[in-house]
């Protein structure tokens, strides 16, 4: 028996239902994916007991020669991975490393120029809610309302009208290549700071497959999960000249102790990330997303920008009668886990929106290809277009379980 069964079986039981259905199930929201065992066994390893407030050679507590290597190691790979000049590893999370960048560099009241969370920006681009909604000034860029890509020319406009301190670019939920260079231009002419969330896409900015933000941007900030497959967490790479303030900002101005167990699963991941495997990795994942984009739309699903040049793609499921809450409580009941989405210009309300977004990354990670995302997608469009059916998604669960089952998920560390 396992020591955890035996002295906590309520938990123990919930971590292995969850087990069973991240095996037998199959794993389609764009923000998740399975991390390796060996992130995993990082993760969850004695660092979890140790504190080190501070950086590498700067603690404010003793017994932190380990920690320091472990840290420097996860800084160094970080800025190979992405060729940056400075890495700050400790940010928890994708939202905090946003708050770092912004408390670096920004005063409240400050003004940001960022992508409408409708639109495909995320919370902390500026949603009035969020921190970075209520200590900033925020303006927000959208996308054309016909082609549903970002529209420059509006981003421009609204830089020479506003002068933000700030420009922000990257996304949540856009299923385009961003244009990274473009962004700086403006911020460059208007006198802006540029700043990439990187997150969703940096396992592909990483194996060389998305335009890259670091040359051209002053801070980018990203997770360490979704495409690039480590632990949930969060980073800041920068230029030189911002690398005093940024660190500044995560401690003591933000955090207190780092969690060295996950810095340790960071360091594990940069170098995987930097192998030949991780590259074939996301060219699959961009062939999968393709793949399955095309057979969806051809089976008469209405894709925003008409499919994606990344890893995750959003449909418009009223155009078949449905809202995003019902079309994934459907997909849910046969297996297929994806979001609830708004899409832009949505008039519904957030919690019952238009759409759903669908990525590939998690499926890619167990080794599925072209052919399964047919099948998949297949699938995806029976159970919609008989949302009511439940017998009908009950039947296709049984069918994802055989799929899924011939595609094993990475083990647990014992």
């Amino acid at each position: 028996m396992h020591t955890l069964q035996k002295t906590d079986p309520e938990i123990y039981d919930a971590i292995q239902s969850e087990i069973i259905r991240q095996r037998d199930g199959l794993e389609m929201i764009a923000s998740e994916n399975y991390t390796s065992t060996e992130v995993m066994t990082a993760t969850g390893c004695v660092l979890t007991n140790k504190y080190a407030e501070g950086y590498p050679g700067r603690r404010y507590y003793g017994g932190c020669s380990h920690a320091d290597e472990i840290e420097q190691l996860a800084r160094t790979r970080a800025c190979e991975t992405f060729g940056a000049e400075h890495a700050n590893v400790q940010p928890h999370s994708g939202s905090q490393a946003n708050m770092a960048v912004y408390l670096s560099c920004l005063k409240p009241g400050d003004q940001i120029l960022a992508m409408d969370l409708a639109h495909g920006g995320h919370l902390t681009h500026g949603m009035r809610l969020n921190f970075s909604g209520k200590l900033y000034q925020v303006v927000s860029y959208g996308v054309d309302p016909d082609t549903h890509r970002i529209n420059f020319d509006q981003i421009a406009e609204l830089a020479r009208e506003h002068k933000p301190k700030l420009i922000v670019a990257g996304h949540s939920s856009y299923p385009r290549e961003v244009l990274h260079e473009q962004f700086a231009e403006i911020a460059k002419d208007t006198g802006a700071l540029f700043m990439v969330d990187m997150a969703h896409y940096s396992g592909l900015v990483a194996a060389g497959l998305h335009d890259d933000p670091v040359p051209v941007a002053d801070f980018v900030s990203s997770t360490t999960h979704k495409t690039l497959r480590g632990p949930r967490s969060g980073f800041v790479l920068c230029r030189k000249e911002h690398a005093k303030a940024l660190d500044k900002a995560v401690f003591p101005g933000m955090q207190g102790g780092p969690l060295m167990h996950v810095i340790a699963g960071k360091a594990v991941c940069f170098k995987a990330a930097q192998t030949p495997d991780f590259k074939t990795y996301a060219q699959q994942v961009l062939a999968n997303a393709r793949s399955l984009a095309d057979s969806l739309q051809t089976g008469g699903l209405s894709l925003i920008s008409g499919g994606t040049d990344n890893h995750l793609m959003v449909a418009d499921v009223t155009s078949i009668g449905l809202s995003g809450h019902q079309a994934e409580v459907a997909l849910e009941v046969a297996g297929i886990t994806v979001n609830k989405n708004v899409i832009p210009f949505d008039t519904r309300k957030p919690l019952d929106p238009s759409g759903i977004r669908i990525g590939t990354p998690a499926l890619t990670t167990r080794g599925m290809k072209e052919d399964e995302m047919t099948t998949i997608a297949a699938w995806i469009l029976d159970v919609l277009k008989n949302a009511d059916d439940t017998q009908r998604a009950e039947r296709i669960s049984g069918e994802v379980r055989e799929l899924a089952q011939q595609f094993p998920i990475p083990l647990q560390p014992e």
